[in-house]
């Protein structure tokens, strides 16, 4: 940064102008540009939020590396355990580069208990729901405080059961299931692909208890199933309140969609008809 005549204080003032104009038109790369420049200049008081701010920008814009840079100093100028949103975004940017040890510090640091082990964590923090980057809200499973593992089938077959996401730390809506109401958090990436690719089949089921059974045969060896027409789509304004998430009950003629391989989801719906042939029956499975 250049300063001119005028003082370090007016030159400082006009670049913290520019750098807040361009946050507030998305130019993230520009704002946290100028950001971080300032901080590495200034006092401590003013560095503080400055180097938040530019650890943000580039949280944003998905930069890793330098979210994680600018994060180390953002840390320097907060107080330990006290959930500093500095040691979050950290933490995030920690996760995303699979720096396993500075996440755990980063948590610890924002005030959680000491996550156990080393390497990939992998606890289990319980259900909730993940808005995805394509608009639909899934069931998941928190494995650490800014990841969590799909537990549905996708309604689109372009996301899969069983991947690994990235969320935000923020909630973003709400779902009620069984009268306990779990927060949305909205996807940031895609962390870790999902082998199991989407299959659609049409089934024909006697009864709610057929299609139930179906899908516990396929839950019980770690695979998913969905009833497409369970399927409830709002928009993404209303998707952002808080809705009751229950559990429908289908029978008659349902597409449905599996992810397993598909030479064992033959296996599982050969089983499943054979059961009770009068009045169970399947057809045309394929990819999805």
């Amino acid at each position: 940064m250049t300063l001119t005549d005028d003082g370090p204080d007016a030159a400082i003032e006009r670049v913290l102008d520019e750098a807040y104009a361009a946050f507030d038109a998305e130019r993230y790369d520009r704002a946290g540009e100028l950001l971080a420049t300032v901080a590495a200049g200034v006092a401590p008081g003013l560095a503080k939020p400055l180097w938040f701010d530019a650890a943000l920008c580039a949280l944003r814009l998905r930069d890793w590396p330098t979210a994680r840079d600018r994060g180390l100093q953002a840390v320097r100028f907060v107080q330990r355990g006290a959930n500093e949103p500095a040691y979050w975004n950290l933490g995030t940017a920690a996760t995303a580069l699979r720096d396993w040890d500075l996440a755990r510090d980063c948590w610890a640091g924002f005030g959680m208990d000491p996550l156990p082990g080393s390497g990939p964590i992998d606890i289990d923090g319980g259900p909730t729901c993940v808005r995805l980057g394509i608009g639909e809200v899934v069931w998941a499973r928190r494995i650490d405080p800014v990841r969590a593992r799909v537990l549905n089938v996708p309604f689109d077959p372009s996301r899969r059961y069983g991947e690994i996401v990235l969320h935000s730390g923020a909630p973003s809506g709400e779902r009620v299931s069984g009268g306990v109401t779990y927060p949305v958090f909205d996807e940031i990436e895609l962390f870790e692909a999902s082998p199991l690719a989407t299959l659609a089949v049409m089934v024909t089921a006697g009864d709610a208890d057929d299609i139930e059974d179906l899908s516990a045969r396929f839950a019980q060896d770690g695979y998913g199933m969905e009833v497409l027409n369970s399927r409830v789509d709002r928009c993404s304004c209303c998707s952002q309140g808080t809705h009751r998430s229950e559990r429908g009950r289908f029978n008659g003629e349902q597409p449905l969609f599996i992810a397993a391989p598909e030479d064992t989801a033959h296996v599982f719906l050969d089983a499943w008809m054979r059961d009770r042939p009068d009045a169970r029956s399947w057809r045309d499975l394929h990819p999805a």
